[in-house]
């Protein structure tokens, strides 16, 4: 039994994202926006995850596209914004994500007092965005320092448009992982938002790494 059994009550969490509006500064945020509407839309996408019987609530900047390799003040302020007006309404487990930019989502979990998160937070990528190099070394001093002691980090070992540079298979990716970085889960994602994980290779993954929960990032 993991840490996800604790934390949700069951050992195959449905996790449901909840996925805000474009946040000022945003290329798609548009006129006349206003930050009290992006927490409009995301209380009712709240209310609707937490009756339709998820298991946690991730929150992301899934619309800050496109996404930026180091998330700019003014989206993390907005987010932790946001997130403040939704705290007392939160029910389940929940955790928070500033996309692509793992010490920016550090940050923000500290603000907001997220209890776990995701991101591409180790290794080098390569994508539609240009090529994205994670420094683990520093995200994790920097949660050391913040003291996030509690925070589960869940990796990402697939992506969702983005290739790992390596010439390795994804189950010896996850095994060096597992030694190197101490990752809480790991995240199967699927070739874009919305299209499902490869079963096949989360079984190979979990061959791999034992009792460490592996997930999948994309229904």
């Amino acid at each position: 039994m993991s840490f996800l059994t604790s934390m949700f009550k069951t050992e195959k969490p449905v996790i449901g994202m909840l996925h805000l509006r474009p946040l000022p500064g945003d290329p798609l945020y548009y006129p006349g926006g206003s930050v009290s509407q992006v927490v409009e839309a995301a209380k009712r996408d709240l209310e609707a995850l937490q009756q339709g019987g998820v298991d946690g609530i991730l929150i992301t900047n899934e619309l800050s596209m496109p996404y930026e390799q180091h998330v700019s003040p003014s989206t993390l302020a907005s987010m932790g914004y946001v997130i403040g007006a939704l705290s007392h309404d939160l029910s389940t487990p929940w955790g928070a994500e500033a996309i692509y930019d793992g010490d920016a989502t550090i940050e923000l979990c500290a603000a907001v007092d997220a209890q776990f998160t995701r991101c591409n937070f180790c290794g080098a990528w390569a994508g539609d965005l240009g090529l994205i190099n994670r420094d683990f070394a520093h995200t994790m001093r920097r949660k050391a320092a913040l003291r996030l002691d509690d925070l589960k980090l869940f990796h990402f070992i697939t992506s969702e448009g983005e290739v790992y540079l390596n010439d390795r298979t994804t189950a010896d990716i996850a095994d060096s992982l597992l030694f190197n970085c101490l990752p809480d889960a790991m995240v199967i994602g699927g070739s874009a938002a919305g299209r499902g994980a490869s079963g096949e290779l989360a079984d190979e993954v979990r061959e791999r790494v034992g009792e460490v929960p592996v997930v999948c990032g994309d229904a």
